[in-house]
């Protein structure tokens, strides 16, 4: 199998249906999408991307991790975040079948591990924490998964939770959020205010043996990095004073030139769709509510 870890769609589902031709084009049915997270939102047909990585999960051929907007999509159907002029996922809450999409979600990963050439990696939405082995990273996660997956009302009294009262909290939004370490540690969503704070410069440091995947970070764009691979290209930015587009990374098993291994420079092993259009500022705000009980 082919592995393609595609990055940020954010509801861009015509840009997405282009990748997949291209993937049934080139190996068939011998290919498994890997999606960093924030599948929906901002674009404009969210549903159409929940069915077609739906589909190929189901089929034992894809792998999605949460990311902000999922969880944003949970907090605003839990009635704790009100609806924004941006947000575009009220496809997903008015469908008559809401309710199941959405319980979907809750079981979805917030990490996924697996190897390539024989390196260890994980796929993530936004960042790890600088001191978390892998296996340290992993645990984390799943702890937190398990509160997700308990019931709704645990899912909800998780996101409604305050990071300083709740480490498990705080661990979510790092994992789905975080962009800079600040000196002290802590995470933030903000744009590093010095290069060296960035999250990844601040954990390539430590020199892991693992390598990560991830998304979630558009103003930075492609990030390719030894042990690292930042795919959020702004797709649903297009426009913006920049084009968008949506990447993926299509890494093989198989060994390298010149001894490369998987996650090694120089990598050029990428495929770019470029945005049909631009997406924010053309649709209405939204209205509120929730999907049904």
């Amino acid at each position: 199998m082919q592995r393609i870890f595609v990055g940020d769609v954010q509801g861009c589902a015509d840009e997405l249906d282009e990748l997949l031709a291209r993937a049934d084009d080139a190996f068939g049915d011998g290919f498994e999408l890997w999606c960093v997270g924030d599948l929906v939102n901002r674009g404009p047909d969210n549903r159409r991307c929940l069915e077609r990585l739906r589909s190929l999960d189901e089929a034992g051929r894809a792998r999605y991790v949460l990311g902000n907007h999922e969880l944003h999509l949970l907090a605003v159907d839990f009635g704790l975040r009100e609806l924004q002029p941006e947000d575009t996922f009220d496809d997903v809450l008015a469908a008559p079948d809401a309710r199941e999409w959405l319980d979907w979600l809750r079981t979805r990963p917030l990490a996924v591990e697996g190897t390539i050439g024989g390196e260890r990696f994980v796929m993530l939405h936004a960042a790890a924490h600088p001191d978390w082995s892998l296996d340290a990273l992993l645990d984390v996660a799943s702890r937190i998964e398990a509160r997700l997956v308990a019931s709704a009302a645990e899912a909800r009294a998780l996101l409604a939770a305050a990071p300083a009262a709740d480490p498990l909290r705080d661990a979510l939004g790092r994992l789905t959020r975080c962009r800079s370490v600040e000196d002290d540690g802590a995470w933030s969503s903000r744009q590093p205010a010095r290069p060296e704070r960035a999250w990844h410069r601040v954990w390539a440091a430590r020199e892991h043996g693992y390598a990560i995947v991830y998304g979630h970070w558009s103003q930075q764009g492609l990030h390719v990095a030894p042990r690292l691979r930042g795919l959020d290209t702004g797709c649903v930015h297009h426009g913006r004073g920049r084009d968008g587009f949506l990447t993926a990374w299509l890494p093989g098993d198989g060994p390298r030139a010149a001894g490369l291994r998987a996650f090694d420079l120089p990598d050029d092993r990428f495929w770019q769709i470029r945005a049909h259009r631009r997406y924010y500022g053309t649709r209405p705000r939204p209205a509120a509510g929730g999907a049904p009980r």
